[in-house]
């Protein structure tokens, strides 16, 4: 398989498009074209991660944080990014990173922490703006129905738990064809008119390329006349963070325990605990303080994350608590996540774990 082939794979289930605007995310090193002779799956991309990519005959990292999230202007190797971006060209080992790209995704980053924590009923937390599109189109009458099928084929009309979702109107259309036209209907120089249906179907941002192939593809005309539209509707199946309920309420003090045992964690640092059983969890992985709020409006018990500064604990304001546990605690089942998924999905391939030790912070 080429990088492409094993990252287009991986980019369905977490679309590059999903990613924030501030990321640096997709293949950040290496050919797309190049032959994969082994995965090595990390956290992050550091010297020791790209040596067991070197002993282990692995020629593709797939890593969750980016190890170039800046712009380099020089590479001479006087740090640590620099000189891992230097070792992975000489010895040929390509980089890719899928960071929150990984993270909007609804059985991502935060799903796997839900599922961990024992959450029912997860949602997201905040979900994005803006990753709806509207495709139009207009076929004549008797190959609407192959259309829609190549569409939903395509990834279009998936709406939450529903597919196959699209809305038709029947009426007439309109065209005349010039010399050079080679019309499948009607008579070139001559005004023709179709009696056609006017197709509509929703789709993810992400699959526009797809969708827009389906229908040229399919379509009976020369020419295809189509438009697509974006939309401000908010996606509830896509974004970051989540919420969630324990099976049964628990103590703060044991739901706390539970949280250190589960999450591997030997130090949580929260505020004040309020007194109140814990059965609303909400979750984000990685620096989350910005979500503080967006926890308190959906009324959680209890917001678990990382990265939080003192005075961003005041936010608590007596109405949750907020647990920081730790950014690697928090990511830590990422890299487990994304070889469960890649085995599934090539089963036949070298997927390896990485062994590498990464996390920055040690306790004392």
């Amino acid at each position: 398989m080429t990088i492409k082939e094993v990252t287009d794979i991986l980019e369905e289930f977490a679309p590059l498009t999903y990613a924030e605007d501030f990321d640096n995310v997709g293949l950040l090193i290496g050919n797309a074209t190049t032959e994969v002779d082994g995965i090595l799956v990390t956290l992050d991309t550091l010297e020791n991660v790209v040596d067991e990519a070197i002993e282990t005959n692995c020629n593709l990292i797939i890593s969750f944080h980016p190890i170039i999230f800046n712009g380099l202007k020089k590479i001479t190797g006087k740090n640590y990014v620099e000189r891992v971006v230097l070792k992975a060209i000489k010895n040929n080992i390509a980089i890719y990173a899928i960071h929150t790209a990984l993270d909007n995704t609804p059985f991502g980053v935060n799903g796997k922490i839900g599922e961990v924590l024992g959450l029912t009923n997860p949602s997201i937390l905040i979900p994005q703006k803006n990753t709806l599109r509207k495709l139009t189109t207009y076929v004549p009458v008797a190959h609407e129905e192959s259309l829609k099928n190549a569409l939903f084929l395509a990834g279009g009309g998936d709406i939450g738990n529903y597919s196959h979702c699209s809305f038709s109107i029947e009426g007439k259309g309109t065209f005349k064809a010039n010399e050079k036209a080679n019309p499948t209907v009607g008579e070139i120089g001559q005004i023709h008119t179709e009696n056609e249906t006017m197709v509509s179907c929703i789709f993810d941002k992400g699959k526009e390329n797809r969708i827009t192939q389906a229908l040229k593809n399919t379509h009976p005309y020369e020419e295809v006349a189509y438009e697509i539209t974006s939309l401000n509707n908010t996606n509830p199946y896509i974004g970051m963070g989540l919420i969630g309920e324990l099976v049964e309420g628990m103590p703060e003090t044991s739901f706390l325990e539970m949280l250190k045992i589960k999450m591997k964690t030997p130090i949580v640092r929260h505020t004040k605990l309020l007194g109140e059983p814990i059965q609303k969890v909400a979750v984000l992985g990685g620096s989350g303080a910005f979500a503080i709020g967006a926890a308190k409006a959906a009324g959680a018990d209890i917001f678990i994350t990382a990265d939080v500064k003192y005075h961003q604990f005041y936010e608590a304001e007596n109405q949750i608590v907020i647990a920081d546990i730790g950014h690697f605690e928090t990511e830590q089942f990422t890299k487990n996540l994304l070889v469960d998924y890649l085995t599934k999905k090539i089963p036949n391939f070298a997927i390896r774990l990485s062994e590498s030790i990464t996390n920055p912070i040690k306790y004392f």
